[in-house]
């Protein structure tokens, strides 16, 4: 071989080993998983104190992972209708490479509760499928209750809270789901709705109005002077339900809410309840929409009525949802943008983590990596979307004790955020957000929850004040955030 050759061999030779050390690093920084850890899965439970998991062995466990759909199902996601068992297990090596350990998955009236007494046994094979791709990559699964992304059928249509005939189809329903996967160590938790919010006027919401008025109130006289209004004017039957307009500190609106609030309690013990009585050990939480603190609302009537103090005695762990939108969608514009995100987040996380259950943040995440096809957004990178993602991590850390991003993939078929929201672009390339994920996923996988921050004076929000005037939110916001840049 003569010199030049030689060389030309040797820059070679170099080059190669530069671009396979380059692999080797991306590989790395995605791979958190140890080569030799064992994919058995041990049950997941509540560990002593009350603020976080540990594993039936005593081990830490935090959450830490993502919600579950693929572009190529449409949007809303028809997950169980465009069910692949090979790209299911695919995405789920994936996400095992970036550290997931649990899989927050949304179940559908047409595919599993088509008829409110008949859970389909095609859904239910399909499910048990699912399940077992997840215990082979060695990742938790969370069911969250029957929802519409397929669609409503009539008889759930106008009223999925407060009618009693829904109500009692849900119960029957996690009757026989959790009966059949009750010993599963793959289900991490059930959750028993994604989002949900009391409604304001159906025909349930109407007569429950009267009973609890009749309840709360023996006669006509007592409701009068309460009300400060002519007795005449009030009939226990044709009392109709307050207009939905702010009406700040007014005592018809407040007994409305604190009724939508029992409506809320009711839907979910009753679900809760049936959960434990065919699975005793199984956890049972609910995700709540942010708009559970009425800290950031339009109106009094876009208060979800899911009281995060209330909730906490019916479920064994909390669950709250977060986006950043606390003056309109966050476009990462200037640090007085994110400050204000960063105390609203903090305020909410901070109401729903106070009542000694551990909480998981089970949505959260925003785009980045271009620009989204709908309204006026500024175009986001890769590294804006991975920044506000970290901060909302560690800035919650303490507080919360799981976290999962809103998808795993960028889904370009959908209608918000969720088009750039993924770790990873439609086509798997790893995005900035996912690499960062993969980081922390590895600083948290065995890590004990650290304390809770000491996050010094922070005003108390004035429930009642806050779910009849937007602007008493506001108000509350603006005192948080003096108090947050302490």
């Amino acid at each position: 071989m003569n010199a030049s050759r030689l060389l030309q061999w040797a820059g070679a030779a170099l080059v190669a080993s530069a671009a396979l050390l380059c692999l080797l690093e991306i590989a790395q920084e995605v791979d958190a998983e140890p080569a030799a850890s064992s994919n058995e899965l041990a049950p997941i439970r509540i560990a002593a104190g009350g603020r976080s998991f540990e594993t039936a062995e005593g081990e830490p466990f935090i959450p830490f992972g993502v919600n579950y759909f693929r572009p190529g199902q449409g949007w809303a996601p028809q997950l169980w209708k465009r069910f692949d068992r090979e790209a299911t297990r695919r995405d789920f090596a994936e996400m095992k490479k970036y550290g997931v350990n649990c899989v927050r998955v949304f179940l559908t009236y047409g595919s599993f509760l088509p008829e409110p007494d008949r859970v389909a046994e095609e859904g239910l094979a399909k499910f048990d499928e699912f399940l077992a791709l997840a215990e082979e990559a060695g990742i938790y699964v969370h069911p969250t209750g029957p929802d519409h992304w397929e669609g409503l059928p009539a008889w759930a249509a106008e009223d999925r809270i407060a009618d009693e005939a829904v109500l009692s189809a849900l119960e029957g329903f996690w009757k026989r789901f959790a009966g059949r996967y009750r010993g599963r160590p793959v289900i991490f938790a059930y959750d028993l709705l994604n989002e949900p919010e009391v409604k304001w006027d159906t025909t349930p919401m109407r007569e429950k109005w009267n009973r609890w008025l009749e309840r709360k109130y023996s006669d006509a006289a007592q409701l009068a002077q309460a009300w400060g209004v002519a007795e005449q004017d009030l009939a226990f039957g044709s009392i109709r339900v307050p207009p939905r307009e702010d009406c700040a500190s007014c005592p018809r609106l407040i007994d409305f809410q604190h009724f939508r609030e029992e409506i809320a309690d009711e839907w979910t013990r009753r679900q809760a309840a049936a959960i434990k009585s065919v699975d005793p050990e199984a956890l049972v939480t609910v995700g709540l929409i942010q708009w559970s603190v009425p800290s950031n609302i339009a109106a009094c009537w876009h208060y979800s009525a899911f009281r995060p103090q209330r909730q906490a005695r019916l479920v064994d762990f909390m669950e709250v949802h977060f986006y950043p939108l606390a003056n309109g969608h966050y476009q990462y514009q200037n640090d007085e943008e994110e400050a204000k995100n960063l105390a609203y987040l903090e305020g909410v996380v901070r109401e729903v983590a106070r009542w000694n259950k551990p909480l998981v943040i089970a949505e959260f995440g925003w785009y980045g990596g271009g620009k989204l096809t709908f309204g006026d957004y500024a175009p986001a990178t890769e590294e804006a979307q991975a920044a506000w993602c970290r901060k909302l991590v560690e800035s919650t850390d303490g507080l919360a004790c799981g976290w999962l991003n809103w998808g795993f993939y960028d889904q370009p078929e959908a209608g918000d955020s969720s088009q750039l929201s993924g770790l990873v672009k439609p086509d798997g390339t790893p995005k900035a957000w996912g690499r960062q994920f993969a980081r922390l996923a590895e600083h948290y996988r065995g890590s004990p929850l650290p304390p809770a921050p000491a996050l010094g004076p922070r005003p108390e929000l004035d429930w009642d004040a806050a779910t009849t005037s937007a602007a008493a939110g506001a108000a509350y916001r603006e005192e948080y955030l003096k108090a947050w840049r302490q």
